[in-house]
């Protein structure tokens, strides 16, 4: 079995490592990165260069594609490969607005009854300004990019000079480019957090597993919001009575509404979700796995990965269902980023002690922004790597993930030192 996965990340690379195990399957992944290279074929193919992928698929045809980031499922890759007679894992265009467009998601959740904070979309600045104002969303408030911003462009505001300054920052000075030209303005929900995946093949939805990431830089919790410095899996919080109402009141609703509305669902969804007094709400979905959530959802699932993700591009998950791990198996991931992130950073940095980490038993490294120059191992963004301890207990996971983090190190290395630990507080608040 050929087949591709589109993407260079973390996520990209749990993806890769987890196909490959399958006996009789080759994986070719565009553009990949380091680490990537070590499990897989790679091909320096930029994500976003549709005519690219879609001449690689032709002259290749590979069995399935699965696609890992957002950017190609809002560029349409989806649509292009199955004109073409591709099968492809991920939503249509159309779909993946459930993520690219927070106004659609939105406008989407309400059609369908779907719970959620209370909202407004507003257009410009001036109106954004208005509905700070009035107060009908209360203090403190939520402000959201309508578009892609890499996982940064939300903003909670404690008072209303926060909420001006993040307006003025998103939608005049433009920090997140075109995705702040609309901005949607949410009331604040209160509660634990919790990221739920399913794979959908258009009618039906299985569920994958959940987590909890860990957004702030700084430990606590503290500082800007990133792309994710850590997750751990699964989330104590999600037993199996609320997965049953997630599924009842969130999930179904999704596949059904995009049915109706002519795009059915096909692909990984994420459910980001605030558990509050009233129940679950929806915070917002992505159209793909997460990142760092799937470098710890993946470990944990025992099953033939690459024939249930055909089963769900020929739209057939009737007959595939998703057993878990080894009883009692949990995974904590730690991201490493280089110096200055979330903001800019150095590459080119050399990278020592990988090999080391990944001798310890029951540790995984994940590459994410890793590149080669000549024989040396080194940064090339952001979140460099996630280090994943799997272990039958949080602790020994946490200690497992803190012990390959030690065997590495780069210059202007930077983590939380605080990952896994909602775990336990969760599990003990849930019991």
């Amino acid at each position: 079995m050929k087949l591709l996965v589109i993407g260079s990340g973390g996520r990209e690379h749990a993806l890769v490592r987890t196909l490959a195990r399958t006996s009789g399957v080759s994986v070719t992944c565009v553009p990949g990165n380091a680490g990537i290279a070590a499990d897989a074929r790679v091909l320096a193919i930029e994500s976003g260069a549709i005519d690219e992928l879609s001449s690689l698929a032709d002259r290749e045809r590979f069995d399935l594609t699965v696609v890992g980031p957002e950017l190609p499922l809002d560029l349409g890759v989806v649509d292009r490969f199955r004109a073409r007679g591709h099968r492809i894992v991920g939503p249509s265009r159309a779909a993946a607005q459930l993520e690219c467009s927070k106004a659609f998601a939105k406008a989407f959740m309400t059609r369908h009854g779907i719970p959620t904070a209370r909202f407004r979309v507003c257009d410009s600045a001036a109106e954004a300004q208005s509905v700070i104002a009035r107060g009908e969303l209360g203090l403190p408030i939520v402000i959201k990019a309508d578009g892609l911003a890499a996982g940064k462009g939300v903003v909670v505001a404690a008072d209303r000079a926060e909420a001006d300054a993040a307006i003025r920052l998103v939608m005049e000075e433009r920090q997140f480019g075109q995705a702040g030209a609309r901005v949607v303005i949410e009331e604040c929900l209160s509660g634990p957090e919790v990221s739920f995946f399913v794979l959908c093949d258009g009618r039906k939805a299985r569920p994958l597993g959940s987590a909890q990431d860990h957004k702030r830089v700084f430990d606590e919790d503290r500082g800007p919001n990133t792309g994710g410095m850590g997750a751990f899996a699964p989330s104590p919080l999600m037993d199996a009575a609320l997965q049953a109402r997630v599924m009842r009141e969130i999930v179904g609703p999704v596949v059904g509404g995009m049915r109706a509305e002519g795009h059915e669902y096909c692909g990984f969804l994420y459910v980001g979700l605030m558990l509050t007094c009233d129940g679950p709400k929806v915070i917002e979905f992505n159209v793909r796995f997460g990142d760092p959530e799937a470098q710890v959802v993946l470990p944990l699932l025992d099953l033939d990965l690459p024939a249930l993700l055909a089963a769900a591009a020929a739209g057939d998950l009737d007959t595939h269902a998703v057993a878990p791990g080894a009883i009692g198996d949990v995974a904590v991931g730690v991201v490493l980023a280089s110096g200055g992130y979330p903001g800019s950073v150095t590459t080119g940095v050399p990278i020592r002690g990988i090999d080391a980490a990944a001798r310890i038993p029951g540790v995984e490294v994940f590459h994410a922004a890793t590149a080669r120059q000549g024989d040396e191992l080194v940064t090339a963004g952001g979140r460099v790597l996630t280090v994943v301890g799997r272990a039958p207990t949080f602790d020994r996971a946490i200690a497992l993930a803190y012990e390959g983090v030690a065997q590495i190190s780069f210059e202007g290395m930077h983590y939380r030192r605080d990952i896994g630990l909602k775990a336990n507080a969760a599990f003990a608040d849930n019991t």
